[in-house]
């Protein structure tokens, strides 16, 4: 289950891929822009504002969500990724730190881009850090003694990492896009206690937490806790430095 205001804990620091990845959308003026994962909707609704004559499409799988996508003002439903189409009108598809939860996302793309007009636009961005120490971390508790059984039994060890830059613009490319694909790992500046933990809370630990109660949840956080604090020490300062990689790509459907 999705927590709105755990994800929302770190907003400012989670959006600006976002806003990276939409600067390079060139649309002028879309029929219709689709926000795939739409979340809380504290993004989607920077997409209204940019494109105010634009018909909103948004929805998540999550009903936290989505609620409170709704509350921000979004007419937002609930929705998975693999059964949704684009509609004839989609000039903007845009799906934000959604697909590294879809493992086959990649035979998605060509199906979405064979459907979108000719014009059209798909911009995607999914984070980058399955090998990350923090990941590694995740991955090394969840398959220890203690909780190997109940995790793995949930494919919480199976997960993937995202194609890079190169993997997406092949894809793309060979569905007939012109494609502009990179990679940026931002370096953020973390406060607080045990900040790394927080953060993963909000989006890696998902599947941990909808897997284990709560008592079983906060023992998990307790053996996780003392790893990431020795991966990412806190500065003199107070700051937690954590390197966070992100992948992105910008199809455009030739004309």
């Amino acid at each position: 289950m999705w927590d709105p205001e755990t994800y929302l804990a770190f907003d400012d620091l989670r959006a600006r891929p976002f806003f990276d990845l939409v600067n390079r959308v060139r649309a002028d003026r879309p029929r219709r822009v689709a926000d795939l994962g739409c979340g809380p909707g504290n993004l989607t609704a920077t997409l209204a504002k940019r494109w105010p004559d634009a018909t909103l499409e948004a929805f998540d799988s999550s009903p936290e969500m989505v609620a409170a996508a709704r509350e921000h003002g979004i007419d937002a439903t609930v929705a998975d990724v693999h059964d949704w189409r684009p509609a004839p009108d989609t000039d903007v598809i845009v799906t934000n730190a959604v697909l590294q939860w879809v493992p086959d996302h990649l035979a998605l793309l060509p199906n979405w881009v064979s459907a979108l007009p000719d014009g059209a636009w798909l911009a995607l961005q999914v984070p980058g850090n399955f090998d990350a120490p923090s990941h590694v971390a995740i991955r090394e508790v969840a398959a220890s003694p203690r909780w190997r059984e109940r995790l793995s039994a949930a494919g919480i060890l199976d997960r993937q990492a995202v194609p890079d830059p190169a993997g997406y613009a092949a894809v793309l490319t060979a569905a007939g896009c012109r494609v502009d694909a990179w990679e940026t790992t931002y370096l953020q500046p973390l406060t607080g206690e045990d900040p790394v933990l927080h953060w993963v809370t909000g989006t890696a630990l998902r599947p941990v937490r909808d897997t284990l109660d709560d008592d079983e949840w906060q023992d998990f956080r307790a053996d996780l806790a003392p790893i990431l604090r020795a991966a990412y020490p806190r500065n003199p300062d107070g700051t937690t430095w954590l390197p966070f990689r992100r992948v992105f790509t910008v199809a455009h459907k030739p004309e």
